[in-house]
C-alpha cells in the first residue's frame, strides 16, 4: 500500500485529487493535512470521510514538529503539496502570510520529507514530492498564448512571487541533493465543489 501525504486536502483541487485518488485506487491510503483557513472546507471530503484509508489532520505545514511527526508515525511515499495561500489580489493586502506559507511551508515539507527519505547520498526507491504551482508564476500570457516548461519565470504580484520561490526550492532540492521532485504548474482548474 503507498501512502500520500497531501496538504492542503480541503481546497477545491486537493480535495478532487483526494476523493479521485480513494475512489480510482484500492491500495493506496491518505493523510490529508489541512489548516483550514478561509480555503478549506472539509465538507469537500464528505463522500470519503468514512473511508479507512483516509485521514485528516488539521496543521500547519509550516510547524516542523507536527509534520515530522507525521513523517514518523506513517510510511509516506508521496508528498502533494496543495497548501497554499492564494488569490492575487489577497498578497497584494498581505504578502507576509504569502512568503510563510507557501515558501517557508514548502521548505518545510521538503525538509522533512528529506529527513525521512534520505539513506546517505540518495534517497528511498520510489518516493516522490510533488509541488502544486501556479501558470501565474510565469507572469501575463504573451504574444504567442501560451506557456511550456521553458518559459521564463516572470511573476508580478506578491502570490506569484511566493510560488516562484516555492517551486525555486523544489527544484533547488533536485539540484542540490538529487531529492525526487516534480513541478506541476495548473493554469485555471474547474470541476465539481
Amino acid at each position: 500500500m503507498k501512502t500520500y501525504l497531501v496538504t492542503g486536502g480541503a481546497g477545491f483541487i486537493g480535495s478532487n485529487f483526494i476523493s479521485y485518488l480513494l475512489k480510482s485506487k484500492r491500495d493506496v491510503m491518505v493523510i490529508n493535512v489541512d489548516k483550514l483557513t478561509y480555503a478549506g472546507n472539509l465538507e469537500n471530503l464528505n463522500s470519503i470521510k468514512e473511508d479507512d484509508r483516509y485521514t485528516f489532520v488539521q496543521a500547519d505545514i509550516c510547524n516542523k514538529g507536527a509534520i515530522s511527526k507525521l513523517f514518523k508515525k506513517y510510511k509516506i511515499d508521496y508528498v502533494v503539496n496543495f497548501a497554499a495561500e492564494s488569490h492575487v489580489d489577497r498578497s497584494i493586502k498581505n504578502p507576509t502570510i504569502f512568503a510563510k506559507t507557501n515558501v517557508v511551508g514548502t521548505l518545510n515539507l521538503l525538509n522533512c520529507a528529506k529527513e525521512a527519505w534520505q539513506i546517505g547520498d540518495s534517497f528511498l526507491l520510489g518516493v516522490k514530492y510533488l509541488q502544486v504551482s501556479t501558470d501565474e508564476v510565469y507572469g501575463a500570457l504573451g504574444a504567442t498564448g501560451f506557456f511550456t516548461e521553458t518559459t521564463p519565470l516572470d511573476p508580478h504580484s506578491p502570490y506569484s512571487a511566493s510560488k516562484t520561490s516555492a517551486d525555486l526550492f523544489v527544484k533547488s532540492f533536485y539540484d542540490t541533493f538529487k531529492f525526487p521532485i516534480n513541478i506541476t504548474r495548473c493554469s485555471n482548474n474547474y470541476g465539481p465543489y
